[in-house]
């Protein structure tokens, strides 16, 4: 039950995120929750790969090129899903931050209300 309320707070997230920034659309909700399952799955599966891959850079950019990585990972869902898209690398960069942020806030009053 719990993964089902983190998947549809994070697709609430994009949704929100989709209608603040410009360079990021969404068609509508259920589109949404396929990008916060696709987003979880590649985060699960394909980010620890990139992770090991770039180590060297990441160590070299003191972290920020996970960033970058972040960004790669949006991209990829965006060509994934019909309905979504992202314009720019920067705008996946700053959808990314942004994202993390709001499932932040999201997810600790989803604690409160479990306390």
């Amino acid at each position: 039950m719990k993964l089902i309320l983190r998947i549809l707070l994070s697709a609430l997230a994009v949704v929100i995120l989709s209608y603040l920034l410009p360079g990021v659309g969404v068609d509508s909700f259920v589109t949404a929750i396929i990008v916060a399952v696709v987003l979880s799955l590649l985060n699960f599966l394909v980010k620890p790969i990139l992770v090991i891959l770039t180590l060297p850079i990441t160590i070299l950019t003191l972290g920020l090129f996970l960033l970058v990585i972040n960004a790669i990972i949006i991209l990829l869902a965006a060509n994934f899903i019909d309905g979504f898209h992202v314009t720019s690398i920067w705008w996946a960069i700053l959808f990314s931050l942004l994202l993390s942020l709001l499932q932040s806030i999201l997810f600790s009053l989803l604690k409160e209300d479990e306390a």
